[in-house]
């Protein structure tokens, strides 16, 4: 399987190269919503921060990883569409490996415009003095999200009836950090809008993860961010599964 996952893997990586535009495309969105907020309305917005830059940064990663698996629903609406995905079924390669070289091919571009975002920021004035150990539970928790959006993205791929069905889902899930504690602290928001903030799993992942960058007390947020991405990826996995096996027929 890991053969054949490789191969499978190469070929998706190798599109990605010829066509280093789609990184660049994903990652222009959030760094121009990094720059509007940090040097337009940062002067306006009271976070209790010294550097708003550093306070923001986390929900900007988030929204580049949710706009960059949208390209895993189009992938994969291509394969289905084009033939590709019968032909291989055809083959004598393990099925699950189609589907793996997707999500892996997610995780490697992803970190691609993480790296691109990072920089960015640092150009900005982010500067952290996490340890190592805090930078690897980061690296974790943003593997995980990408995983579980990714995973989430194979269910349109498969069932897509239309380019636009099959990224469609992602606009919710780019703009779902303004309604958290992405871009300005919850307590500023109206009670019911609060509720949800606080309670969504967006909110969790970017506090665990604004705490560890800025070596921050990060609670019983990195558990509730680490459950949350850990049942995303289980349901959405459970649902491309059963979606891939009606290819199968």
């Amino acid at each position: 399987m890991k053969s054949k996952t490789g191969v499978l893997l190469g070929r998706l990586i190798r599109n990605i190269m010829r066509s280093p535009d789609t990184i660049i495309t994903v990652a222009i969105t959030p760094i121009m919503m990094m720059l509007l907020f940090v040097y337009v309305f940062g002067g306006a917005i009271k976070t209790g921060t010294h550097n708003y830059v550093n306070y923001l940064l986390p929900g900007i990663l988030l929204m580049a990883i949710a706009s960059g698996v949208a390209y895993t629903s189009l992938r994969l609406f291509n394969d289905v569409k084009s033939g590709l995905m019968a032909r291989f079924l055809t083959m004598p390669i393990k099925r699950s490996s189609i589907l793996w070289a997707h999500v892996l091919t997610s995780l490697v571009s992803n970190l691609l415009t993480v790296v691109v975002v990072f920089l960015v920021a640092l150009l900005m004035g982010f500067r952290s003095h996490a340890d190592i150990l805090h930078w690897l539970a980061v690296a974790g928790i943003l593997g995980l999200f990408t995983l579980a959006l990714t995973w989430l993205a194979v269910i349109p791929g498969l069932t897509a009836k239309s380019m636009e069905g099959a990224t469609a889902y992602s606009y919710p899930l780019i703009f779902l950090p303004f309604i958290s504690s992405a871009f300005v602290p919850t307590d500023t928001m109206p009670k019911i809008v609060r509720v949800f903030a606080e309670n969504q799993p967006v909110n969790s992942i970017v506090n665990a993860i604004r705490a560890l960058l800025n070596e921050g007390s990060v609670n019983n947020d990195i558990w509730t961010a680490l459950a949350w991405c850990i049942m995303i990826m289980a349901i959405a996995y459970f649902f491309a599964s059963k979606a891939f096996k009606r290819q199968l027929r």
